[in-house]
C-alpha cells in the first residue's frame, strides 16, 4: 500500500485536510501574527512575500495539510509530511504552525497523534527537526513522546516511533 501523504484526518478538535491554492488568503490571516515565528529560524515569515514562499514550498510538497478548529471550521494552522524514506521506513513532520489562540491547548497533541497514526501505518519511525532557539516545539515534541536524537540541517533531530507512542498514550 502507497503512503498517502494528504489523507483527511479528523479528530475532536482538529480536521486536516490536503493543503488547497485558494487556501492562501485564509492561512496567511493566521500566519501574519509575528509572534508565531518568533523561535523559529525564519522569523519573518509573517510577511506576506516570505510567507508566499512557504506557502509555494507546501504546495510543492505534496503533504501539506490546512489545519482547521473541528468546531468552528476557522483555519488555525498548517503542518506536513515530508522526505518519505520507504527503505528506511521513515517521515518527517513538521512546517507545523498553530493560531497563538490555540497555543498552551489540546490542539497541537491531537494534530500530531492524528498525523502520527497515519504515519504509523507505513514507517516505524518519525522525526520531527526542530530550531535549536524553538524551544516551544522541543517541549511539545517531547510531551507527545519525542526523543531528541541527534542533530540534521541545522536542526535538533527527533524520533517518535510506534512502540515509543504506545508508551506516551498507555
Amino acid at each position: 500500500m502507497a503512503f498517502d501523504l494528504q489523507p483527511i484526518l479528523k479528530g475532536g478538535l482538529v480536521e486536516l485536510r490536503p493543503l488547497q491554492e485558494d487556501d492562501f488568503d485564509i492561512l496567511y490571516a493566521v500566519a501574519q501574527d509575528p509572534l508565531i515565528w518568533v523561535q523559529h529560524p525564519n522569523r519573518d515569515r509573517y510577511r506576506e512575500e516570505v510567507f508566499r514562499e512557504f506557502f509555494r514550498g507546501a504546495m510543492e510538497s505534496g503533504g501539506a495539510f490546512l489545519v482547521r478548529d473541528a468546531k468552528t471550521g476557522a483555519a488555525i494552522g498548517s503542518s506536513r509530511f515530508y522526505g518519505y524514506d520507504k527503505t528506511n521506513g521513515e517521515i518527517e513532520i513538521g512546517w507545523t504552525f498553530l493560531a497563538r489562540s490555540h497555543w498552551g491547548r489540546p490542539y497541537n497533541r491531537e494534530m500530531k497523534r492524528l498525523m502520527l497514526g497515519h504515519a504509523f501505518r507505513f514507517v516505524g519511525r518519525v522525526v520531527f527537526l526542530i530550531g535549536p532557539e524553538n524551544l516551544r516545539s522541543q517541549r511539545a515534541v517531547e510531551k507527545i513522546g519525542g526523543v531528541r536524537v541527534g542533530f540534521r540541517r541545522n536542526s535538533f533531530l527527533y524520533e517518535i516511533t510506534a512502540a515509543r507512542l504506545a508508551e506516551t498514550i498507555g
